[in-house]
């Protein structure tokens, strides 16, 4: 995907607040944008200043509210939506959409079913850590082979509870705790990085899961796409109450872009990690420059 501008967009390692903040706003821009709300108003509803909120979203997005608002409205993603069916499209006629074709990110996926999973996971190192993100703070897992999980932790949860969580998925594996490994990269996902290296996943799922997870990651940075349409991608028309399962069942939080997927009507549809963060990183991902 096209990375934001490093002088405006990603947000400070250090600053939590940063996130909630804009959740708060997009809450508010969602909710009224038939009106069009103006600076000065969503300025008051932060109780912020006007020039405070303008650079808030300037460094988190890089465009104004009144530019960001529009990648929030239902008729631009709508409009997405059909470019993306486009898109698709081309890629098949291209011969891009094999298991090896890599999305924006340049992302890799191992998949297996789960048994062959388990037995592989046996024993396995795995290392894991939490880290700051334009989205709040995330929680990441990876072995040698590839990453294992990303999820957003929210609501908060104390360390602790990593530890519990990733035992339930692999109970025989070496948990080690990593934190900087973690941070490198998080930010390697959402900012950019340097070397080109694919990020590779390592993933357990049925045949059908795995389908579904590999038709997302066809899709690109800032599109969108409705259930029924993901369903017909992978020759399952028909079948989109089963692709909703499948894509709330992703164990790679934005890795595996669930979050591009929408009701056909353009609404946000549910979300694992809150319907607020899902709106949140598809207008981030349009507002970024190249887009």
């Amino acid at each position: 995907m096209s990375v934001p501008d490093p002088q405006i967009a990603p947000i400070p390692q250090t600053n939590l607040s940063a996130y909630q903040r804009i959740a708060d706003a997009i809450a508010y821009l969602r909710q009224h944008h038939r009106q069009q709300p103006t600076l000065a108003q969503l300025a008051d509803h932060l109780d912020l200043s006007e020039s405070h909120t303008q650079r808030l979203f300037s460094r988190w997005a890089g465009v104004s509210p009144k530019r960001f608002l529009q990648f929030l409205t239902v008729e631009y993603v709508k409009q997405r939506m059909d470019q993306t069916a486009d898109m698709l499209g081309l890629a098949d006629d291209a011969g891009l959409s094999g298991p090896g074709r890599l999305h924006d990110l340049f992302v890799t996926m191992e998949a297996m079913s789960p048994g062959e999973y388990k037995r592989a996971a046996d024993g396995i190192e795995i290392r894991y850590g939490r880290g700051e993100t334009p989205f709040g703070e995330a929680l990441l897992a990876q072995t040698e082979r590839g990453i294992c999980h990303l999820s957003f932790l929210d609501p908060p949860s104390p360390p602790e509870a990593d530890r519990e969580l990733l035992t339930r998925g692999w109970p025989a594996a070496r948990l080690v705790h990593d934190p900087s490994a973690a941070v490198d990269v998080l930010s390697r996902v959402f900012h950019g990085g340097e070397d080109g290296r694919p990020l590779n996943l390592w993933v357990s799922g049925s045949n059908f899961q795995i389908q579904v997870w590999r038709a997302l990651l066809r899709l690109p940075a800032g599109s969108a796409i409705s259930y029924g349409r993901l369903a017909e991608s992978i020759d399952r028309p028909g079948a989109s109450r089963a692709v909703g399962a499948a894509v709330g069942a992703n164990p790679a939080a934005f890795l595996i872009p669930c979050h591009r997927v929408l009701r056909s009507d353009g609404g946000l549809g549910g979300y694992r990690w809150r319907p607020q963060r899902k709106a949140a990183m598809l207008a981030w991902e349009n507002a970024c420059p190249g887009s």
